[in-house]
C-alpha cells in the first residue's frame, strides 16, 4: 500500500507539472479568432469527415468490415479506408464498439438526409497511424508500437483519441446554427457523441491511474493526459481537453482529481471551430495541411476551402 500510495502522490505531481507545462507554452494564439463563416449546410456537413472516420473505426474493430460492406451508398463513391482491420476484443468491448458503429451509420443517414452530405474522404485508420500519434503525444518511441486493434485496452485508448474531437465540434457548431431544425439535429447528435467519449472515458477511468498498459511503464492516466495535452497543442486554442486525472485546480468544484467528463471551471463542455477541428484531425497543426488519419484533406466546402491555400 504504501508504495502504491507514493506512486499515485507522484503521478498527481507529474499531471500538476504536465498541466503547468501545457498552459505556458499553449495559450489561445492568434488563430483562435470567431468561428468560420459558413451556413447551416455547410457546418453539418463538416461534421461527416468525424463520422466517417469514427463509423469506419468501429465497424472494422467490432466486424472486420466496413461501410462499404452495410451501407455502400453513403460513401457516394469515396475510395475505401486504408489499414482497417478487426481488433481482438473481449466480448463486452466488442459489443459496445459494434452498437457505436451502428450509431455512427444512423448520424451518416441523418447528416445526409438531411443536408446532402458529401463524398467520403480518404481515411487512414492503420496501427501505424495510431501508434504515430501516439508518439507524438507521449515524446517517446514505443517499443512496440502500440497497436490499437491487438487487444481492448490499447482499442479502447485509440478511441479515446477520436469521439472527442467530435463532442467539443459540436459544442462549438450550435450556437453558429440558424435554422431551429439544424440545431435540433445537432443537439441530438451531439446527445450520443458525448455518451460514446463518456462511456470510453469510464472504461478507461476504471483502470487509471496505477493499472500499467502492457507491454509498457505507462499506466492508462500517464496515456490520456499527453493524448490530451496533444490536441491542445494542434488546436493551438488553449486548454479545451483534459486527461483523466488532473490537478485539484481543473477538477469539478476545484474538489476532485478525477476528470472522467472533461469539463471547464462551471462544469460546461470545451468547444472547438473548425479550424481547430482540422488542426487536431490531421494531426499536423495546420488546417491547411493535411496528414494523420486524413492523407487527402477533409471534404466538404469548409475543408476544402482551407486546403486551397496550400502554397
Amino acid at each position: 500500500m504504501g508504495s502504491r500510495s507514493c506512486f499515485s502522490a507522484f503521478g498527481l505531481l507529474l499531471i500538476a507539472f504536465q498541466f503547468i507545462t501545457v498552459m505556458g507554452a499553449n495559450l489561445p494564439s492568434n488563430k483562435c479568432g470567431p468561428n468560420v463563416a459558413a451556413t447551416d449546410r455547410d457546418l453539418i456537413n463538416f461534421a461527416l469527415n468525424l463520422e466517417f472516420l469514427e463509423a469506419e473505426f468501429y465497424l472494422f474493430g467490432a466486424l472486420g468490415k466496413g461501410l462499404d460492406n452495410i451501407e455502400p451508398s453513403f460513401a457516394q463513391g469515396g475510395p475505401p479506408p486504408v489499414g482497417g482491420q478487426v481488433a481482438n476484443l473481449d466480448p463486452k468491448t466488442r459489443r459496445i464498439i459494434e452498437e457505436f458503429a451502428y450509431q455512427e451509420i444512423g448520424h451518416i443517414r441523418a447528416i445526409v438526409k438531411a443536408e446532402g452530405g458529401f463524398q467520403r474522404p480518404l481515411l487512414n485508420i492503420s496501427k501505424e497511424v495510431f501508434a504515430t500519434i501516439v508518439n507524438q503525444a507521449m515524446n517517446t518511441t514505443l517499443s512496440p508500437p502500440l497497436n490499437p486493434y491487438a487487444n481492448s485496452v490499447n482499442y479502447i485508448l485509440a478511441s479515446y483519441i477520436i469521439p472527442y474531437v467530435g463532442l467539443v465540434g459540436y459544442v462549438g457548431t450550435i450556437p453558429n446554427l440558424v435554422r431551429r431544425d439544424s440545431r435540433a439535429l445537432v443537439a441530438s447528435l451531439l446527445g450520443v457523441e458525448g455518451g460514446q467519449d463518456a462511456v470510453f472515458r469510464t472504461l478507461l477511468y476504471e483502470r487509471a491511474p496505477n493499472e500499467t498498459v502492457h507491454p509498457y511503464r505507462f499506466t492508462v492516466a500517464e496515456f490520456t493526459n499527453p493524448i490530451s495535452e496533444f490536441r491542445n497543442r494542434l488546436a493551438m486554442c488553449g486548454l479545451k481537453d483534459e486527461g483523466l486525472m488532473v490537478p485539484l485546480q481543473l477538477g469539478a468544484e476545484n474538489r476532485t482529481t478525477s476528470s472522467i467528463l472533461s469539463a471547464d471551471a462551471n462544469s460546461l463542455s470545451y468547444s472547438r471551430t473548425p479550424l481547430e477541428i482540422l488542426r487536431t484531425i490531421y494531426g499536423t497543426g495546420d488546417e491547411s495541411k493535411p496528414g494523420g488519419f486524413y492523407p487527402n484533406g477533409g471534404n466538404g466546402r469548409i475543408a476544402k476551402s482551407f486546403l486551397s491555400r496550400r502554397h
